[in-house]
């Protein structure tokens, strides 16, 4: 079995922030998982479940891939709750905002943190996933208004002013243009992360917060010397251009030092005679990163297909381990199931043997 972490391709519903629906499309990144036993179903990892207004959009007959949902629109819904899946991509875009705000809060009024001298203090380190391309394959403009999405009106302030100076870095100089157009702002600096320059240094130097926008894993080294030097001022990571699976041939724990405080992943897996769609999802709540564990959501059979929270992990799941508890969930309620459990207790009742 072939996976893939791919972007999404679908006609998205308008929003405030966009006159009428438009075609997102996106890159594909593949790997192996291992082949499942020959009596596990075979199975589809396709696509983020939205309900319903977004879901129909999808190629049911598509590829097995995973593919995440792009949110890019304005941030004027009421916020649900923070340990529930997106229902929609507003809400998608205000839950990540949420948790990133209420990360920030803390260390931008510390005055401790905010010292160059002490270095020995840990520098926090966030990181977001809400992958998001158009039909450009990953233009600026797509980009750019992700990131206006996230903080613009973002509800933080540093200890004795009210402006916090946010440095944005990205993969190259193409994309400078676009966020300086998106924001329009004295408060926001934007440079290219590559290759670590003098201006690059002097800005950081005046930022309160730097936020590194799709990095290439080609980067990689550029994003560690700027993070470093940054000392410990926050640093946030939005939508890493690699797989996480990737991240095991990195060689140390440089990116295992940004905390993941919001990230989802829409799934499926199709059996011999039903399918299922979830979820991984993770949403830090109230700014308290350690303890928040990770979650795999299952859509039920029946009633109205609302999710149900399948299994938790304390690490950030890999595909083979969520691959597992699927397969064991469709095992359990399938019908051949049932029938090979059915007959074995009735053996055991005849035989007197388990």
């Amino acid at each position: 079995m072939v996976l893939s972490s791919s972007y999404f391709s679908s006609s998205l519903i308008s929003s405030a922030a966009m006159a009428s629906s438009a075609l997102f499309k996106f890159h594909s990144q593949t790997f192996k998982a291992p082949n499942p036993s020959p009596n596990h179903p075979k199975s589809r990892i396709s696509h983020l479940h939205f309900p319903a207004s977004l879901s129909r959009h999808l190629n049911k007959e598509s590829t097995t891939r995973t593919r995440f949902l792009v949110p890019l629109c304005s941030s004027s819904l009421p916020s649900p709750p923070p340990s529930s899946p997106p229902t929609s991509k507003e809400e998608a875009i205000l839950q990540a905002k949420t948790c990133l705000s209420s990360c920030l809060v803390k260390p931008l009024n510390n005055p401790k943190l905010a010292s160059p001298k002490l270095k020995k203090l840990k520098q926090p380190r966030f990181r977001l996933e809400i992958p998001i391309l158009d039909d450009d394959d990953g233009s600026p403009s797509s980009l750019s208004q992700l990131a206006f999405s996230i903080f613009s009106d973002m509800p933080i302030s540093r200890r004795g002013s009210n402006v916090v100076k946010l440095l944005f870095l990205w993969p190259d100089t193409s994309f400078i243009e676009p966020a300086v157009n998106a924001f329009r702002s004295d408060s926001t600096n934007h440079i290219s992360m590559s290759p670590v320059s003098e201006p690059l240094k002097r800005a950081l130097k005046s930022a309160d917060v730097a936020v590194f926008m799709a990095p290439e894993r080609s980067q990689l080294e550029d994003v560690r010397i700027s993070t470093e030097g940054f000392a410990t001022k926050p640093v946030v990571m939005i939508n890493p251009r690699w797989l996480f699976e990737e991240e095991k041939s990195f060689g140390d724990d440089f990116i295992g030092s940004f905390d993941v405080i919001y990230a989802f992943t829409g799934l499926e897996v199709r059996g011999i005679l039903s399918k299922r769609k979830g979820v991984i999802f993770k949403c830090v709540r109230d700014g308290v990163v350690s303890g928040e564990r990770w979650n795999v959501l299952v859509e039920e059979e029946e009633g109205d297909g609302a999710l149900k929270v399948v299994s938790r992990f304390k690490a950030r799941p890999s595909m083979e381990e969520v691959e597992l508890v699927l397969y064991n969930l469709m095992a359990m309620n399938s019908p051949i199931t049932k029938s090979a459990k059915f007959l074995k207790d009735l053996v055991s009742n005849i035989t007197g043997k388990k």
